[in-house]
């Protein structure tokens, strides 16, 4: 055989030994992150695999020349220098808060509970027609910021009449962060409970939108919270509880996701320590409290477009390529740790079913045709609230039914205001609690 050819058979034998050393390393520090739980801000990890790997390389080229013994190092530095990315900070450690809305002051109330909210006041704007009954808007998420999307649609409100506010859940836009151990489903109930006190104003008609509409349920199922409302509309609810949470099941008609162009911008999933975080976070091999990342970290980092196609599957597959810009990039927040958190404690908690059953509060459910979200999770309140009076059924409209297009929002205004005033429902009470395995089976 020429020499060439055996040169050419030992390097390649080479590099082939140095790349699968340089990914075993990378392998071997993404294990160490997940039992160190990201420690030190992976350093505990990084440590770890760089001394374990000096070592190897030291044993495997002690007996040969000075030239060949530095060989076994080459994949020990390339694979601390990928890593090393892992563990060094690209954004702020400390929380950078949205700037100010130029639309709406933004108020900071500190409630019993011990969170400090960020709050928003949209008064009547509609004199001959004002609501003497306060209107609370809680939002989705969930610890997310309102988008400015939806304060369009909450300027909407307060031109019909309403005296409109809402307020970013805690840790979520311009509300201060908790402690992560602090993020639980409870929690947000009472915080919202503490809204209304501080709000001062009696009894109050709310509207939960998607996770904002599951810590509603949750509150129309506790006697002692429910007594703070007049009329409750659940939209788009997220699960309930842990069993609702547990369902998969059907879903409404096709989405927009995966026919909507890519989303555009800067992505934090594209920097190594926040592809690793989030990444490692989602699979739950990571806690939410992990120490790779911190709170403010995580929270700095996360943008719009590292939702994907999330926000594509709020719309119906038709609007696919007129989708809303739902936020601007200073607006936008999201927590996807404290998130994770919050749907954990979900997941975890026993059924609210035998409370909700009590509730006497008058509520609405909002159903929209092309729901990303599982039926089930709609319909196990349907089945639980006997103080439903009736269900919209939004034809047209995806997951996020307020989003501008067509005449999507005067729709969505009518049922909800005739369901307020106690007025005929512009559209069918469909489905009613008899008719949802038929509507599970037919609205797919």
């Amino acid at each position: 055989m020429p020499t060439s050819v055996i040169r050419l058979v030992r390097f390649t034998r080479r590099l082939v030994l140095g790349l699968a050393a340089i990914a075993g390393l990378v392998a071997a520090f993404l294990a160490l992150l997940v039992l160190t739980d990201g420690a030190g801000s992976g350093l505990a990890a990084w440590l770890t695999t760089l001394g374990i790997a000096t070592v190897l390389a030291l044993w495997w080229g002690w007996r040969r020349g000075w030239p060949a013994r530095l060989v076994p190092f080459l994949p020990v530095v390339i694979a601390a220098a990928l890593t090393a990315s892992v563990c060094v900070p690209t954004v702020p450690t400390a929380r950078r808060y949205p700037p100010a809305l130029p639309f709406v002051a933004t108020q900071h109330w500190s409630l019993a509970t011990g969170s400090r909210v960020a709050v928003y006041h949209y008064p009547s704007a509609n004199p001959t027609t004002r609501h003497p009954i306060p209107f609370v808007y809680l939002n989705g998420g969930p610890v997310r910021g309102i988008s400015v999307l939806d304060h369009r649609f909450l300027q909407l409100l307060a031109r019909q009449g309403y005296d409109v506010y809402a307020y970013e859940q805690a840790g979520g836009g311009r509300s201060d962060l908790l402690p992560m151990d602090q993020y639980t489903i409870s929690r947000s109930v009472r915080d919202l409970a503490a809204f209304v006190d501080r709000l001062g104003k009696g009894r109050v008609d709310i509207l939960g939108f998607s996770a904002g509409g599951g810590v509603l349920t949750r509150a129309l199922a506790d006697p002692r919270v429910a007594a703070r409302f007049h009329r409750a509309i659940i939209a788009e609810p997220g699960p309930m509880d842990g069993p609702t949470a547990r369902v998969t099941g059907h879903k409404g008609r096709p989405s927009a996701r995966d026919l909507a162009p890519a989303m555009t911008g800067p992505r934090s999933t594209r920097v190594p320590r926040y592809a690793a975080a989030f990444g490692l976070m989602r699979l739950g091999l990571l806690s939410p409290d992990t120490g790779l990342i911190g709170q403010a970290e995580g929270d700095n980092a996360f943008t719009a477009a590292d939702l994907g196609s999330d926000t594509a599957s709020a719309y119906c597959a038709r609007d696919a390529h007129r989708i809303p810009v739902e936020d601007t990039a200073q607006n936008f927040s999201f927590s996807p740790a404290a998130s994770l958190r919050v749907q954990q404690t979900v997941k975890d908690s026993p059924s609210i079913a035998p409370q909700l059953r009590n509730s006497r509060t008058p509520a609405m459910l909002m159903i929209a045709e092309c729901s990303s979200q599982v039926r089930q999770w709609a319909t196990a309140i349907l089945a639980n609230d006997p103080a439903i009076q009736r269900t919209q059924y939004m034809p047209g409209v995806g997951h996020h039914m307020w989003n501008g297009l067509d005449d999507n929002n005067d729709r969505v205004i009518a049922s909800i205001t005739a369901f307020l005033q106690d007025k005929p429902a512009p559209l069918p009470n469909h489905p009613t609690s008899g008719e949802i395995p038929a509507f599970l089976r037919d609205h797919k």
